[in-house]
């Protein structure tokens, strides 16, 4: 009996697998609040990430202290899923190399990413790059750590295509306060939430560089944050229109309250789950030859599609046919 060939070694064959990660990541500053963004993960499962956050999390002197409070949480049993990362300080202030010292020096193996905000090119970029992968390495990691880079600066926009393609990136996320701050009142405060957000023309087109910087070299596009904290429709009405008219696939939470609904807007219709995996389950006995369904043709090019889909659909915590986990996961 012949083994059924996986959809990443029949349609990924010598390409880089773009990465399944989760859809929401939630910002925490403080240690009560890291903790308790543990213990909703370890309600929901790893539907969402947790980044631990020394840029805006630490107080002025306090930077080592609080750096050393995140490498250990990171190292600690409480980090069930292995889904904590840690934004550290910019590549402009003198605490970033003690930051990437002592979370990744205290925790190389369990950290799932590090964040570098306010990068103004991709040299920079790649100058954190290397001290990361160094500490991690020194760590004892044996593969690389996956960064994530924040794009809120207009050097960063400029560069985006270069920076995305640096080794070990991730995510590229949009940092829309710093970014709409950094043009000194050309766009106005209005467009920091919606609808401004996505039509000035200002911030539609760098979103818009943004995820096809980030897709064009396989890495996730991550969206900013929505100011509004509670209003779940409001939430996931961001989410939706990030996802839809956009292309992101990940958004940051900044309250606990504002990951279910970024979580379920992000995920695809059931209906297009569904019909994803009857085809590709068809797919595998055809050995991933062309086949017809519901009278289309589908053949390797639409297969891929659906394989993201599915990944996505699994990254958001939807409940997937048997007969897809037993094959596929």
């Amino acid at each position: 009996m012949r083994t059924p060939v996986h959809p990443r070694d029949a349609l990924f064959c010598g390409e880089k697998p773009f990465p399944a990660l989760a859809a929401a990541e939630h910002f925490a500053g403080s240690e009560k609040l890291i903790l308790k963004a543990l213990a909703l993960q370890d309600e929901l499962g790893p539907v969402f990430d947790i980044t631990c956050d020394c840029e805006d999390g630490a107080r002025a002197g306090e930077e080592e202290a609080h750096a050393r409070m995140v490498g250990r949480l990171v190292a600690a049993p409480g980090n069930r899923h292995g889904r904590l990362g840690v934004r550290i300080h910019d590549p402009a202030h003198p605490a970033w190399r003690q930051d990437v010292d002592l979370v990744v020096g205290a925790a190389a193996r369990q950290l799932a990413y590090v964040t570098i905000p306010k990068a103004t090119s991709a040299a920079q970029v790649r100058e954190v790059i290397q001290h990361v992968q160094a500490a991690a390495q020194a760590g004892g990691r044996t593969q690389p750590l996956p960064v994530h880079v924040l794009v809120e600066t207009h050097g960063a926009l400029h560069e985006v295509f270069a920076i995305a393609a640096l080794p070990h990136i991730e995510v590229l996320d949009f940092g829309l306060m710093d970014f709409v701050s950094g043009h000194h009142g050309a766009i106005p405060a209005a467009a920091m939430r919606s609808p401004g957000q996505f039509e000035h023309r200002l911030l539609a087109r760098a979103k818009a560089e943004v995820v096809a910087a980030a897709l064009a070299h396989g890495i996730v596009p991550a969206h900013n944050v929505c100011l509004n904290l509670k209003d779940a429709e409001v939430i996931r009405a961001d989410a939706r229109r990030a996802r839809e008219e956009f292309g992101f696939q990940r958004m940051w939470s900044i309250y606990p309250a504002q990951i279910l609904p970024i979580v379920s807007a992000m995920q695809p219709a059931f209906e297009e789950m569904a019909g994803a995996a009857e085809i590709l389950l068809a797919a595998q006995e055809a050995d991933w030859g062309p086949i017809q369904f519901q009278g289309e043709l589908h053949d390797r090019a639409t297969y891929r599609y659906f394989w993201g889909l599915l990944e996505r659909a699994r990254a958001t915590g939807m409940r997937l046919p048997e007969r897809v986990l037993q094959r596929f996961f």
